[in-house]
């Protein structure tokens, strides 16, 4: 059993498809089959079954997932420790952070980490908080930068100083004139939110709660998956958002956003880390750095 073919085991189980996980691995499909088939064959056991067109994994195939996964991890802290001894003249980051940090707050601070470490390769992937947490406790991201709090045993929690919010409408909407100022100005408008599991919608629920409200109490006209398409629903008449200043800059300087007065506080981004994992030294400069 060689670590190659448990990394294809790995992708092809999560993608329960030969051909797509023979396209991520840029491996062709008859070298990712015979991998698996090697596999089962060596140790005369099967770990997936055919289900109509698609392929499942078996009761075997489920438990010997997460030891492959686990193998994995170990195989690349001893690379990151390796890593270490070449002192960052190489390696990988692999970091995740939720909307508004991935698309506006990391690309400067990683644009700046690279120029300082050129040898370190930045991966970033995209989730909301909820996701980001769980590939931080799962170990596939070394660290992970989110929005909305995170209770999570297994998981270390820092605190830094992030982003401002805004509570905002397009111009023809009645608080671009008049803000809300009691409980019940905060009924008469649709809303726009994230999706549960987003630390923005995790702050618009509490500024609600702060006014005695709750989500049930409020009209959402839409609930969408990302900033970008909350920001545009709103600059076309759908409703209010509380959003990121970083996120609705650019539209209200250009006048498709109105920018309400309303309390908010400053808001804080939270950085995770396992705690049973190694930091590698490139995690111990990030950390510093950011």
């Amino acid at each position: 059993m060689t670590l190659e073919q448990l990394r294809i085991f790995i992708a092809v189980a999560e993608r329960e498809h030969v051909t797509q996980a023979a396209a991520w691995l840029n491996l062709t499909q008859s070298a990712t089959s015979a991998a698996i088939a090697a596999l089962e064959e060596r140790h005369a056991v099967k770990l997936f079954d055919r289900v109509g067109r698609r392929i499942v994994l078996s009761d075997a195939g489920k438990l010997f997932l997460s030891e492959a996964r686990a193998v994995l991890a170990r195989a690349e802290q001893a690379t990151r420790l390796l890593d270490d001894l070449a002192g960052m003249k190489r390696g990988t980051l692999r970091l995740a952070a939720s909307q508004t940090i991935a698309n506006y707050w990391m690309p400067p601070l990683m644009h700046r980490f690279h120029r300082d470490h050129p040898g370190i390769v930045l991966e970033l992937t995209v989730g909301n908080t909820t996701e980001v947490a769980q590939m931080v406790h799962a170990a596939t991201v070394d660290l992970g930068i989110v929005e909305g709090e995170i209770s999570d045993a297994a998981l270390a929690v820092d605190s830094i100083l992030g982003d401002r919010l805004a509570l905002v409408v397009g111009p023809g909407h009645d608080w671009a004139h008049r803000p809300p100022h009691a409980p019940e100005d905060l009924k008469r408008s649709a809303w726009v939110m994230r999706e549960a599991g987003s630390g923005t919608r995790a702050v618009c629920e509490r500024a609600f709660a702060d006014h005695g409200l709750s989500i049930e109490d409020i009209e959402v006209a839409f609930e969408l998956p990302s900033n970008e398409a909350v920001r545009v629903a709103v600059e076309s008449g759908a409703g209010a958002a509380i959003l990121s200043t970083l996120v609705v800059a650019q539209a209200i300087k250009g006048g498709r956003l109105v920018a309400v007065t309303f309390d908010l506080p400053p808001r804080h981004f939270h950085v995770l880390r396992h705690k049973e994992r190694h930091l590698s030294l490139a995690e111990r400069r990030f950390l510093e750095f950011i």
